[in-house]
């Protein structure tokens, strides 16, 4: 008769951070194996960050220092909404939550930061793009919107120019905001290279804001000396487990919130819907409102 194995208890964090890194998972693997081991090592947080925490939608508001930003700028406020994933798991209720807790702060400007659906899934499009479009109007120096990696480089963009979002691939708009101009440069998620990020940049002026769904194009906006990225794709790391943090997202070089390389300062949003798997754990969605500093203005302040 066969002995019967002995039962082993689940990984410890530290052991589990050692093989996620050692495998080399892709950021899907590594979401689904944090969720499964904890599982085993703690049912109830994974089920408070299905039922409850993905749903505790907060408004995160940050004074974000911008190099070279003149008097006039100074205190412009920018609404981010990023990674929406409207799904059969992110609902219409949830997506309109966000919506409404944009309008409320009454931003300057309107910026959505890509991956309005999962996988680009066509069912998710035009419902997705209705439902954000109220943001249009609150905003009176424009609503813009990039492209992430689930969404499809047609559909998407057609349904929210449809509702006067002013769709930005690998392309740049000019504002006059208070007699002065801000170049807005919107790229694909795909779009990576100095070399094509360059042409973007053809007679832009000396105050602009990079809109990349990637924060990983921080390295190239510094090369280029663009004054500030604004960002999403990596919900924060979305589960986020004591002892271990967000290995799902550790290729990043900020995770969420600010970050700074030599001159360009980076904001990147914990967004608003989950992927993978439908669970955040310690990360919150959110939507952010970043008031624009001028760096010397906080210099003094301080």
């Amino acid at each position: 008769m066969a002995v019967p194995k002995a039962w082993a208890p689940p990984p410890a964090p530290d052991t589990l951070r050692r093989i996620l890194v050692l495998v080399r998972l892709t950021r899907r693997d590594a979401l689904r194996a944090i969720v499964a081991t904890s599982v085993g090592l703690a049912a109830g947080p994974v089920a408070y960050g299905a039922a409850y925490e993905r749903h505790r939608l907060v408004r995160a508001e940050q004074d974000i220092p911008v190099s070279g930003l003149p008097a006039a700028l100074d205190g412009l406020r920018v609404g981010l909404i990023t990674d929406i994933h409207h799904s059969a798991t992110v609902s219409a209720d949830d997506v309109t939550r966000a919506v409404n807790l944009l309008r409320a702060a009454n931003p300057d400007l309107v910026v959505l930061g890509g991956d309005y659906v999962t996988y680009g899934n066509r069912t998710y499009v035009e419902p997705v793009a209705e439902l954000l479009s109220p943001l249009v109007s609150i905003a009176p120096h424009g609503a813009f919107a990039i492209l992430g990696n689930h969404d499809d480089d047609r559909d998407m963009a057609a349904a929210l120019a449809r509702r006067q979002f002013a769709v930005l691939k690998d392309q740049r708009t000019t504002l006059s905001i208070r007699n002065e101009s801000l170049d807005l440069i919107g790229i694909r998620y795909w779009t990576r290279s100095i070399s094509h990020l360059t042409p973007l940049l053809k007679g832009v002026g000396p105050h602009s804001i990079l809109l990349a769904h990637d924060p990983r194009r921080l390295r190239q906006a510094a090369q280029l000396d663009i004054p500030l990225v604004l960002s999403g794709h990596t919900h924060g790391g979305q589960v986020l487990l004591p002892g271990v943090g967000a290995i799902a997202a550790r290729e990043f070089p900020v995770l969420a919130g600010y970050g700074r390389d030599t001159n360009t300062s980076l904001f990147v949003s914990r967004g608003v819907g989950t992927v993978y798997v439908p669970v955040r754990i310690n990360c919150p969605p959110e939507v952010a409102v970043l008031t624009l500093r001028s760096t010397l203005r906080l210099s003094q302040s301080r």
